[in-house]
């Protein structure tokens, strides 16, 4: 096999030339050509249903093109089910991460590892030893005894990078890998891309913080409407241009200021809240009309305090007031029958049924309302879906018509779904726990004034974010927590990325941050 060009320089690791594909007549990929070098960190950016989804399962042997050719070390190949693609040592990390979660490190790091002995059992002998050597490579300080249940969001991704080496994968395609990480884990697992791509190995990496893909990637090809716009080689890419190439325009987002607000009449409060986890002594107040933003590290309890608030998981002490009233909800239902929305982190496993429509999954908070009489127990099939097309197309949902499946929208098309079924009827409190993960920049800025237009009616929103820059943009009062405990609130000129920060990494006993 000739391993150079004519030139003599050395054949991409995988040349992607003219691929296409069209789903019910609409083009996800058009004539998309580009070079994945081994060695290289190679960024893949685009809006939600720009494409990027769309190529990466072609790779990975989950879709096949309908037109072009996909080389590997110079030669054609046909990728025509997953075990091709694992077979040319191509691994792929999706958002929604592959783990079985009662079982072991181990056992996860060799899920789908050939037989061993015999061709029906793996050794677990020489198992184990190659996986002890894969975990001291990723600096993992978790044994391969410990059940992936009780390991974090970036120890899970380590464990999925584990498994992808335990196969000497040669490209790993990493799909929003930093979108529920901390700034700490985030270094982390760039300090892991960068040791993968010094072996050798091709790291595809998709995400939308351009911060990161201008700082990581030295390879980026942009995607919009199925098309490449705009592809960098080994050279540097500002956020600006990322942005321009991505929405062909430049993008304003939305400013309120951090002027001080009059705050209205107290719609939450929580008062010294503890559970028998994480949360302690956890006190705030959301006003009507405010944005209120909970900052802080991933496993800092934020998501654990709105969970209690709607009535996803008990309290041990404390209490919380909704509208003055006090309130101890025993089960969801009953926290949105008092006017309360909530916008989960993990969509796919507590937000949405993909396997039903747009305008189900909108109107399912609200079917009692569709009931034609309580003699006579029908839906009013026609007014649910004309109520979810409005809402639709407030929040951009990127669907040609709302009686689409949500399981064939991109992820960020899924999360704005959520988004939607809380905007039919305005809520008194809306919790949105990291609302924009997975959703690209253009969009983001939409979402932006969504939540703002939505204040400004008198809803009271609680936002948890791990984008600290989301914060700032956003929020009137930002409550930061470390450890548990609320460690700061910021105001006015004091919502700012280095003040959240700087709290976030606060200890119990630290001096207050003076805003």
């Amino acid at each position: 096999m000739n391993s150079l060009r004519d030139d003599g320089r050395p054949l991409p690791f995988i040349r992607i030339s003219g691929v296409s594909k069209t789903f019910g007549g609409v083009n996800a990929l058009t004539g998309v050509s580009f070079d994945i070098r081994a060695g290289v960190v190679h960024g893949l950016v685009g809006a939600n249903g720009a494409g990027k989804s769309t190529l990466i399962r072609c790779l990975a042997g989950i879709h096949q093109p309908d037109s072009g050719t996909i080389e590997i070390d110079g030669e054609p190949v046909v990728i025509a089910e997953p075990d091709d693609a694992s077979a040319h040592g191509l691994s792929f990390i999706h958002q929604e991460m592959s783990l079985i979660p009662r079982w072991d490190v181990l056992r996860n790091m060799a899920l789908g590892l050939p037989p061993t002995t015999h061709g029906k059992f793996i050794d677990w002998r020489p198992t184990q030893a190659r996986a002890g050597e894969v975990a001291h490579m990723l600096g993992m300080t978790f044994k391969l005894s410990t059940c992936v249940d009780d390991l974090s969001v970036a120890e899970k991704w380590m464990v999925l990078i584990g498994r992808a080496l335990m196969r000497d994968a040669r490209l790993i395609a990493m799909d929003e890998p930093t979108a529920s990480l901390s700034a700490t884990e985030v270094e982390r697992l760039h300090a892991v891309v960068r040791m993968l791509v010094a072996r050798g190995t091709a790291v595809l990496f998709v995400s939308h913080r351009l911060d990161e893909v201008s700082q990581l990637c030295r390879d980026v090809t942009v995607f919009k409407d199925g098309f490449v716009t705009e592809r960098v080689v080994d050279r540097p890419i500002s956020k600006a241009q990322l942005v321009h190439a991505i929405v062909g325009r430049e993008l304003v987002i939305p400013e309120h200021g951090h002027e001080p607000k009059t705050p209205g009449q107290p719609i939450l409060e929580v008062r010294h809240l503890s559970d028998d986890t994480i949360v302690k002594d956890v006190s705030f107040v959301v006003h009507e009309g405010e944005v209120v933003g909970l900052g802080g590290l991933v496993g800092a309890g934020r998501s654990e305090v709105a969970k209690i608030v709607f009535g996803a998981a008990r309290a041990i002490a404390g209490e919380v007031f909704l509208d003055g009233r006090p309130i101890a909800f025993r089960h969801p239902s009953d926290a949105v029958a008092a006017g309360i929305g909530f916008v989960p982190e993990e969509r796919r496993a507590e937000g949405v049924f993909l396997d039903r429509t747009i305008d189900f999954n909108i109107n399912i908070a609200k079917l009692g309302s569709m009931i034609t009489s309580r003699w006579w127990p029908l839906l009013k099939v026609k007014e649910g879906h004309r109520r979810a097309q409005r809402v639709a197309d407030l929040v951009t949902i990127k669907a040609k018509d709302v009686g689409i499946l949500v399981e064939n929208l991109s992820g960020g098309n899924q999360q704005k779904v959520v988004i939607a079924r809380w905007l039919l009827d305005r809520p008194q409190l809306l919790i949105l726990d990291e609302p924009s993960r997975g959703v690209d920049v253009g969009a983001r800025a939409d979402l932006y004034d969504v939540i703002r237009k939505l204040a400004e009616t008198g809803t009271a929103v609680l936002v948890i974010s791990s984008d600290n820059e989301e914060l700032v943009t956003v929020c009137d009062r930002v409550v930061v927590m470390a450890e548990g405990r609320v460690t700061g609130t910021l105001t006015g000129p004091a919502i700012t990325v280095e003040h959240i920060v700087h709290r976030s990494f606060a200890h119990e006993g630290e001096e207050a941050l003076a805003p």
